[in-house]
């Protein structure tokens, strides 16, 4: 079996939503418990971090600048240089145990994120789309913890997996709209170890799903069938994404959220960023266009 390599051993508490971002030759990704925004860069082997106001959820990089940011129960703009927030959204304000969690801009520049019940596993939450005028629609309701959000090259196929669930589906979606439909299961991971947790596409519309406590990535092809399984030397992956100038990089967060002091003896890196080249490469993601 293929393994991915251990590249910074940064000991995040929850590393997740990994991206690449073009505009500085950076990878990004953000440790939600820890509160920061880490980067790292190919190029020079140099990293760092930025530290947030709350929990940074997900996020991606902003067109005219900075980034767009779910934090827990905001979505907001963040200027990384002066570390200005512009809130635009308030997240499921009436209900306290849901947070945001996962998401990732659309071929169009659409920012989708979608949340989870850190209360209970009750699919109480929502996915939400953020146009590029800032107004913010429901796309998803009767979520527990979303996860997988990605699209294939062409755009017009969402995928989008339940955690709770353990299942990851496709959804037929409107590029001029935003609005996806005709859900249709991708992959069902039950009786498997672990759940789906963060997802890419390759350039061949294949799913890359970093499976949480399954110590694993797998590439899932369009008709869902499993072709190639990556082991990821901890337990517990979060997100992956192709980055680096050729998109020929696959980098791998993880986490070390609720492990003991066994566990984290036997798996002292866990937390940090993984990185693997898959022999495929990914395809670029959009700014928030907003």
């Amino acid at each position: 079996m293929d393994r991915a390599e251990l590249l910074l051993d940064c000991h995040n508490q929850h590393g997740e939503g990994v991206l690449w971002n073009p505009n500085d030759g950076r990878v990004w990704w953000t440790d939600i418990h820890g509160w920061h925004l880490w980067w790292y860069e190919p190029e020079s082997a140099r990293s760092g971090s930025v530290a947030m106001p709350d929990r940074a959820c997900c996020f991606a990089p902003r067109r005219s600048g900075g980034f767009i940011i779910a934090f827990a129960k905001q979505i907001a703009f963040f200027d990384p240089e002066s570390g200005a927030v512009s809130s635009i959204h308030r997240f499921e304000p009436d209900n306290p145990d849901t947070r945001l969690n996962d998401g990732r801009t659309d071929r169009q520049g659409r920012f989708i994120a979608g949340g989870m019940n850190e209360g209970s596993s009750e699919p109480v939450s929502t996915v939400v789309r953020v146009d590029l005028d800032g107004s913010v629609s429901t796309i998803i309701s009767g979520v527990g913890c979303a996860n997988s959000t990605c699209f294939s090259p062409d755009g017009r196929t969402m995928y989008f997996a339940d955690s709770f669930a353990g299942t990851i589906w496709a959804y037929d979606y409107d590029p001029r709209t935003g609005i996806p439909s005709n859900r249709r299961v991708l992959k069902d991971f039950q009786g498997e170890a672990g759940i789906p947790d963060g997802s890419c596409v390759d350039a061949e519309g294949a799913v890359w799903n970093a499976v949480w406590e399954g110590q694993r990535i797998v590439r899932i092809l369009p008709d869902g069938r499993a072709d190639r399984t990556i082991e990821v030397p901890v337990w517990k992956p979060t997100c992956c994404a192709f980055g680096g100038a050729e998109l020929d990089t696959l980098y791998i967060t993880t986490s070390r959220l609720a492990m003991t002091p066994e566990q984290l003896a036997a798996e002292p890196t866990a937390g940090a960023l993984f990185a693997f080249r898959p022999g495929v490469r990914g395809v670029a993601d959009q700014p928030f266009a907003g």
